[in-house]
């Protein structure tokens, strides 16, 4: 590969390049894969930046070893974020309480989110900072904070965060990104998630790696849409506008009531909510999109998106270019509507790798029927819509070659797509969603931006003896077959953003 001026101007055998390019630079790769580098289409990295600091928790495969994270020598009154806990996969089942913080942590504000980051533990110092807690929904005095509650105490744990703190853990989640082979990260901010200021402060950051951000406020008008955007700095009024919550806080909005709770979870919009940003944003021409889990949320928001095709037409919806985050619970019939409308699905695949199947923690809450049917990539696909996949970090981790593995496993064999669309999915189609009219963004062709990375890899070891790392391209398609994700996981060795080494592994 030739690459010049930053840009991928030729491919072709070794020989020929040196004849054609004979003062080039020469960059040997020994045989390791290229590929176009991916895309998340789904961060938080503040939020991703101070849980790599705090893994530990998230690490945890026991109750008992999880309070031992917490037991760490602490100062009365300090604030310590800590990386995301999933009970679900603990020997014991049941969340840390407000009692065993205070025990462990004396005195110090506790902020532990669950690992989807809808409800979270913390501890009396915190909860004692935050004026009204105690009647907020979602308000429990020993277990984790759900809904208003739950937003209220981390707004508190937000704001005692400096700006030297912030920018320090969004450079620490951007470096580790770009190690992943990822060169453009979508961030989903909001006054639910985080703040006008985070988003600046991540927006006008100096780093390799693209940021485009989201900012999830509901309008009610056209130009309120505009006057966000301008304020912002955000691409759309999309990402994590709140219509629910999620499977594991039982805070998706269900049609019918959670095993776990015997409720129908929370909805955090109203329908007429929902049907004014939609129709605002279209109005004024600006991509909308809408944090939607359970099977009652996404029913909502695809009839408002069907009004507003009813009023403006279906073309004039398609180019806004909407999008939709997660996704869980829907149907082919939703799905078909969505592809009509060009309304992109940005979907984390690791979800169902993680709690998905028989046993699963989407069975535990929802029961075999419903939790076996979620995540559903291949009804996407068929109905033609853009499918963008992403970590939704700090939430799972940022490995695209799981994700393109996951999506080709589903745990059930109907939701499953090809390899190659799930490698689409993490490339080309992050940069679909966010708008990106370039042909050529997220392939590696000539006239392309040199923006890829460099995978070691094994392959074609059983074939040939000897001769691990040595790729062919297929000539029916002329593009290298992907790594076989079952034998091996791929190490980033380079990441090149437009013909210039920015990580070298």
């Amino acid at each position: 590969m030739a690459v010049q001026n930053g840009q991928a101007v030729w491919f072709g055998a070794d020989r020929a390049a040196k004849e054609l390019f004979p003062d080039a630079d020469l960059v040997p790769l020994d045989g390791a894969f290229v590929a176009p580098g991916f895309v998340d289409a789904h961060v938080h990295l503040t939020d991703a930046g101070l849980g790599l600091a705090a893994r530990a928790l998230g690490e945890a495969r026991s109750r008992a070893e999880a309070l031992r994270v917490y037991a760490a020598p602490r100062r009365g009154g300090e604030l310590v974020w800590l990386g995301t806990w999933d009970e679900s996969r603990w020997d014991e089942p049941e969340p840390p309480t407000t009692d065993e913080l205070d025990a462990l942590a004396p005195g110090a504000m506790v902020y532990s989110p669950r690992v989807d980051v809808h409800s979270a533990a913390a501890s009396t110092a915190l909860r004692a900072s935050v004026p009204g807690l105690a009647e907020a929904k979602g308000y429990h005095p020993q277990a984790p904070l759900t809904g208003e509650a739950h937003h209220l105490v981390r707004a508190a744990a937000r704001a005692r965060l400096s700006a030297q703190q912030r920018a320090a853990a969004q450079r620490a989640a951007l470096d580790h990104v770009l190690s992943r082979g990822v060169v453009e990260v979508h961030e989903c901010a909001g006054p639910e998630i985080s703040s006008k200021e985070d988003l600046a402060l991540l927006l006008g950051a100096e780093h390799t790696v693209a940021r485009v951000g989201y900012w999830g406020e509901a309008v009610e008008s056209p130009q309120r849409a505009r006057e966000l955007l301008a304020e912002t700095g955000a691409r759309g009024l999309a990402g994590d506008l709140f219509i629910d919550g999620s499977i594991g806080s039982s805070t998706a909005w269900l049609h019918e009531p959670f095993l776990s709770t015997g409720a129908c979870g929370n909805a955090y919009l109203s329908p007429e909510a929902v049907a004014a940003h939609v129709r605002a944003t279209t109005e004024a021409g600006v991509p909308a999109g809408f944090h939607a889990i359970g099977d009652a949320a996404i029913t909502e928001l695809v009839g408002a998106f069907g009004a507003a095709a009813a009023e403006f037409g279906g073309p004039a919806v398609a180019r806004c270019g909407h999008r939709l985050e997660h996704m869980e619970m829907t149907t082919a019939e939703q799905a078909g509507l969505l592809g009509q409308w060009g309304v992109a699905a940005s979907m984390q695949p690791l979800f169902d790798a993680l709690w998905g199947g028989p046993g699963g923690m989407y069975e535990q809450r929802l029961g075999a029927r419903r939790g076996s049917r979620l995540n559903d990539f291949a009804q996407f696909a068929a109905a033609g819509v853009v499918l963008a996949f992403g970590s939704d970090a700090p939430v799972t981790e940022v490995d695209p070659w799981a994700w393109v593995a996951a999506a080709a496993n589903h745990h059930r064999p109907e939701s499953r797509i090809s390899a190659r669309a799930a490698f689409l999915a993490a490339t080309r189609g992050g940069r679909r969603a966010a708008g990106s009219k370039d042909q050529f963004a997220g392939t590696l062709v000539p006239g392309a931006r040199a923006t890829f990375a460099v995978w070691e890899v094994e392959r074609y070891a059983e074939s040939a003896p000897g001769r691990a790392n040595s790729w062919s391209t297929d000539r029916r398609t002329h593009q290298a077959p992907l790594p076989d994700l079952a034998a091996v996981a791929p190490r980033c060795r380079m990441v090149v953003v437009d013909g210039e080494i920015a990580y070298a592994g």
